[in-house]
Protein backbone atom coordinates (compact mmCIF):
# COMPACT_ATOMS: atom_id res chain seq x y z
CA UNK A 1 0.00 0.00 0.00
CA UNK A 2 0.95 3.51 -0.61
CA UNK A 3 3.26 5.22 2.67
CA UNK A 4 1.79 8.56 2.09
CA UNK A 5 -1.82 7.36 2.21
CA UNK A 6 -1.16 4.76 5.00
CA UNK A 7 0.39 7.37 6.93
CA UNK A 8 -2.11 9.87 6.20
CA UNK A 9 -5.13 7.85 7.37
CA UNK A 10 -3.30 6.75 10.66
CA UNK A 11 -2.83 9.92 11.85
CA UNK A 12 -6.10 11.07 10.48
CA UNK A 13 -7.20 7.77 12.81
CA UNK A 14 -5.51 9.39 15.16
CA UNK A 15 -6.28 12.75 15.07
CA UNK A 16 -10.10 12.12 14.98
CA UNK A 17 -10.16 9.39 18.29
CA UNK A 18 -8.15 11.74 20.64
CA UNK A 19 -9.67 14.32 22.70
CA UNK A 20 -7.12 16.40 25.01
CA UNK A 21 -4.44 16.94 22.05
CA UNK A 22 -1.04 16.21 21.33
CA UNK A 23 0.03 14.84 24.84
CA UNK A 24 -3.35 12.64 25.33
CA UNK A 25 -2.59 11.14 21.45
CA UNK A 26 1.13 9.57 22.83
CA UNK A 27 -0.61 6.25 23.49
CA UNK A 28 -2.51 6.25 20.47
CA UNK A 29 0.46 7.44 18.16
CA UNK A 30 2.91 4.75 20.14
CA UNK A 31 0.64 1.83 19.49
CA UNK A 32 0.27 2.23 15.62
CA UNK A 33 3.68 3.67 14.43
CA UNK A 34 5.50 1.89 17.16
CA UNK A 35 3.20 -1.90 17.92
CA UNK A 36 1.60 -2.05 14.86
CA UNK A 37 3.20 -0.27 11.79
CA UNK A 38 6.93 -1.03 13.47
CA UNK A 39 7.62 3.16 11.41
CA UNK A 40 9.72 3.61 14.68
CA UNK A 41 11.69 1.92 17.25
CA UNK A 42 10.67 2.37 20.78
CA UNK A 43 13.92 4.58 22.06
CA UNK A 44 13.38 6.75 18.80
CA UNK A 45 9.76 7.34 20.15
CA UNK A 46 11.23 8.72 23.47
CA UNK A 47 13.80 10.80 21.58
CA UNK A 48 11.24 12.01 18.79
CA UNK A 49 8.77 13.30 21.88
CA UNK A 50 11.29 15.05 23.51
CA UNK A 51 12.16 16.59 20.39
CA UNK A 52 8.43 17.67 19.27
CA UNK A 53 8.17 18.80 22.87
CA UNK A 54 11.09 21.06 22.34
CA UNK A 55 10.06 22.52 18.93
CA UNK A 56 7.54 25.80 19.09
CA UNK A 57 4.11 24.84 17.61
CA UNK A 58 1.75 22.38 18.52
CA UNK A 59 2.94 19.01 20.01
CA UNK A 60 0.73 16.89 17.77
CA UNK A 61 1.74 17.88 14.89
CA UNK A 62 5.00 18.26 15.75
CA UNK A 63 5.15 14.55 16.74
CA UNK A 64 3.14 13.49 13.05
CA UNK A 65 5.90 16.19 11.23
CA UNK A 66 8.96 13.92 12.49
CA UNK A 67 7.90 10.66 12.24
CA UNK A 68 6.85 11.46 8.49
CA UNK A 69 9.83 12.92 7.90
CA UNK A 70 11.55 9.52 9.28
CA UNK A 71 9.66 7.32 6.60
CA UNK A 72 9.48 9.75 3.50
CA UNK A 73 10.97 12.75 4.01
CA UNK A 74 9.35 16.35 3.07
CA UNK A 75 5.98 14.53 1.50
CA UNK A 76 6.01 12.00 4.27
CA UNK A 77 5.88 14.97 6.88
CA UNK A 78 3.06 16.85 4.72
CA UNK A 79 1.30 13.51 4.62
CA UNK A 80 1.09 12.57 8.25
CA UNK A 81 0.78 16.64 9.58
CA UNK A 82 -2.10 16.72 7.07
CA UNK A 83 -3.72 13.53 8.59
CA UNK A 84 -2.94 15.25 12.09
CA UNK A 85 -4.48 18.69 11.70
CA UNK A 86 -7.16 17.76 9.25
CA UNK A 87 -9.72 16.28 11.97
CA UNK A 88 -9.51 18.70 14.19
CA UNK A 89 -10.11 21.28 11.27
CA UNK A 90 -13.48 19.43 10.24
CA UNK A 91 -14.96 19.12 14.23
CA UNK A 92 -13.73 22.84 15.09
CA UNK A 93 -15.35 23.91 11.60
CA UNK A 94 -18.30 22.25 12.47
CA UNK A 95 -18.83 23.63 16.02
CA UNK A 96 -18.35 26.94 14.32
CA UNK A 97 -21.10 26.17 12.14
CA UNK A 98 -23.38 24.81 15.14
CA UNK A 99 -22.27 26.19 18.14
CA UNK A 100 -25.15 29.17 19.06
CA UNK A 101 -28.08 26.17 18.43
CA UNK A 102 -26.44 24.65 21.47
CA UNK A 103 -24.55 27.36 23.23
CA UNK A 104 -26.78 27.34 26.16
CA UNK A 105 -27.89 23.73 26.35
CA UNK A 106 -27.48 22.03 29.53
CA UNK A 107 -26.98 18.73 28.30
CA UNK A 108 -24.09 19.91 26.32
CA UNK A 109 -22.27 22.08 29.40
CA UNK A 110 -22.73 19.00 30.98
CA UNK A 111 -21.25 16.29 28.68
CA UNK A 112 -18.32 18.81 28.67
CA UNK A 113 -17.86 19.11 32.14
CA UNK A 114 -17.88 15.26 32.18
CA UNK A 115 -14.95 15.35 29.69
CA UNK A 116 -12.76 17.43 31.60
CA UNK A 117 -11.40 14.86 34.32
CA UNK A 118 -11.06 12.44 31.39
CA UNK A 119 -9.21 14.72 29.26
CA UNK A 120 -6.74 15.16 32.38
CA UNK A 121 -6.37 11.20 32.77
CA UNK A 122 -5.05 10.83 28.93
CA UNK A 123 -2.73 13.58 29.26
CA UNK A 124 -1.20 12.02 32.84
CA UNK A 125 -1.00 8.46 31.68
CA UNK A 126 1.17 8.93 28.84
CA UNK A 127 3.30 11.62 31.43
CA UNK A 128 4.35 9.06 33.79
CA UNK A 129 4.60 6.02 30.77
CA UNK A 130 7.26 8.59 29.70
CA UNK A 131 8.78 8.97 32.92
CA UNK A 132 9.04 5.48 33.06
CA UNK A 133 10.53 5.37 30.13
CA UNK A 134 13.20 7.79 30.35
CA UNK A 135 13.99 5.38 33.23
CA UNK A 136 13.49 7.92 36.11
CA UNK A 137 14.56 6.83 39.69
CA UNK A 138 14.73 7.83 43.13
CA UNK A 139 17.69 9.80 42.35
CA UNK A 140 16.44 11.43 39.10
CA UNK A 141 12.74 12.20 39.71
CA UNK A 142 13.68 15.82 41.48
CA UNK A 143 14.19 17.05 38.13
CA UNK A 144 10.81 16.69 36.56
CA UNK A 145 9.03 17.36 40.03
CA UNK A 146 11.56 21.41 40.24
CA UNK A 147 10.79 21.47 36.94
CA UNK A 148 7.18 21.63 37.13
CA UNK A 149 7.20 23.17 40.32
CA UNK A 150 9.62 26.70 38.76
CA UNK A 151 6.91 26.36 35.70
CA UNK A 152 3.68 26.35 37.41
CA UNK A 153 4.23 28.24 41.06
CA UNK A 154 7.00 30.59 40.22
CA UNK A 155 6.36 31.41 36.58
CA UNK A 156 9.57 30.38 35.03
CA UNK A 157 9.71 29.89 31.45
CA UNK A 158 9.99 26.76 29.93
CA UNK A 159 12.34 27.59 27.90
CA UNK A 160 14.76 28.37 30.14
CA UNK A 161 13.98 25.17 32.04
CA UNK A 162 14.66 23.47 28.66
CA UNK A 163 17.83 25.50 28.29
CA UNK A 164 19.19 25.07 31.96
CA UNK A 165 18.25 21.20 31.79
CA UNK A 166 20.61 20.73 28.38
CA UNK A 167 23.46 22.47 30.07
CA UNK A 168 23.19 20.44 33.23
CA UNK A 169 22.64 17.27 30.96
CA UNK A 170 25.68 18.19 28.98
CA UNK A 171 27.52 18.67 32.06
CA UNK A 172 26.75 15.68 33.65
CA UNK A 173 27.82 13.44 30.63
CA UNK A 174 30.93 15.31 30.39
CA UNK A 175 32.14 15.22 34.06
CA UNK A 176 30.51 10.95 33.99
CA UNK A 177 32.94 10.13 31.38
Amino acid sequence: MNIYWESFKTFFKIGIFTLGGGYAMIPLIEEEVVNKHRWVEKEEMLDLIAIAQSCPGVFAINIAIFIGYKLRQERGAIATALGTALPSFLIILAIAIFFKQFEDNRIVAAIFRGIRPAVVALIAVPTFRLGQRAKLNKFTIWIPVVSALLIWALGFSPIYIIIIAAIGGYIYGRVSK
